[in-house]
């Protein structure tokens, strides 16, 4: 998450967010329109922040559900960042959750970095029978020291699963890297995100979801700005036995991608799709997951956890957190 500082002047968009909540359903369609992004301030945080559209739905105590948010970003004047935020609220509680990259300008030179698809996706579970409102917002800033524009083509938002299966202690299998970035290079391998073990109740088999926000270079760390960092992301999911001693059984889904620099932090979402639940002997219902991610070659890494100290809107005093490299199930 590239970070900037706060301007004085209020967006508008805090009015936007409100009006676009006014309607809301349990899936929405985001139309395009093009974004004004703010140049880097001297220190701090400053995002143009504006709301793309809003989910409502009632929910139970018990209930998990399934939010999807997809952001499509292209035609920018220069490089710029554009982050896919979504923000769930309801009476006393709330979860969020953003991920995003650097877009390069719209020149046809480099169109896998040009014109991109930010996918923010995640378990939302209030623990209490309530509404929750979930909103999009797009975060936008300029990486020159002159305002750019990006073109906000199109997405959506949804709940796209609205019971999916909790554990066995009626929480969601899912886990959430807390806030701090951990290296990746030579010498730091990590095994982040992490669900730890986990007992469920007898599904028949789990969908897996992985995803890193993977940044190039290291704060504080000299570094290449015209080079490149290549890692390896690999998602391992085991069954245990009944003491959670032994594996049962294990499955490893790998990729390799290569970052470059101006891209500064990309989304590398890992999945695998129907894990099948041995019930043979020696086998549990309990479970873990994992992104091991290995450095291969360029410049250094790091997995980001969770981003601090983000305003809410423009010029706002008032901030938050949000999630950022998580892992979940979906079980069926």
């Amino acid at each position: 998450m590239t970070a900037f500082a706060v301007s004085k002047s209020a967006d508008a968009s805090k009015s936007s967010a409100d009006s676009a909540s006014t309607a809301a359903a349990t899936s929405v369609g985001f139309k395009p329109r093009r974004l004004i992004a703010p140049p880097p301030p001297k220190k701090g945080i400053d995002h143009n922040v504006v709301a793309l559209g809003t989910v409502r739905m009632k929910m139970t105590a018990k209930q998990t559900t399934y939010v999807v948010s997809r952001v499509r970003a292209n035609k920018a004047s220069v490089r710029t960042l554009v982050d896919n935020e979504v923000r769930c609220t309801w009476p006393g509680g709330g979860k969020n959750m953003v991920l995003g990259q650097n877009v390069y300008p719209g020149t046809g030179k480099y169109p896998q970095w040009e014109d991109i698809w930010v996918v923010t996706k995640f378990l939302l579970h209030s623990g209490k029978a309530t509404t929750a409102t979930c909103t999009t917002y797009a975060r936008v800033a300029s990486l020159y020291t002159k305002r750019s524009s990006v073109q906000i083509a199109g997405g959506s938002l949804a709940f796209a699963n609205k019971f999916v299966g909790n554990a066995s202690n009626g929480k969601p299998l899912a886990y959430d890297m807390p806030y701090g970035d951990l290296p990746v290079d030579s010498k730091h391998h990590q095994w982040q995100p992490a669900l730890p073990k986990t007992k469920t109740p007898a599904f028949r088999e789990l969908n897996v979801f992985g995803d890193v926000n993977y940044q190039v270079c290291q704060r504080n760390v000299a570094c290449n700005k015209k080079g490149a960092s290549t890692a390896r992301f690999t998602l391992i999911v085991n069954q245990w036995n009944s003491t959670g001693k032994k594996v049962c059984q294990s499955s490893k889904t790998s990729v390799v991608k290569t970052t470059p620099y101006a891209v500064h932090h990309t989304v590398v979402p890992m999945y695998k799709p129907h894990f099948k639940v041995s019930k043979a002997r020696g086998c549990a219902p309990i479970f873990n997951a994992y992104v091991r991610v290995d450095w291969v070659k360029g410049e250094k890494g790091a997995v980001h956890g969770t981003a601090i100290g983000l305003p809410d809107f423009r010029g706002s005093k008032s901030t938050h957190r949000s999630a950022m490299s998580h892992i979940y199930i979906v079980p069926a």
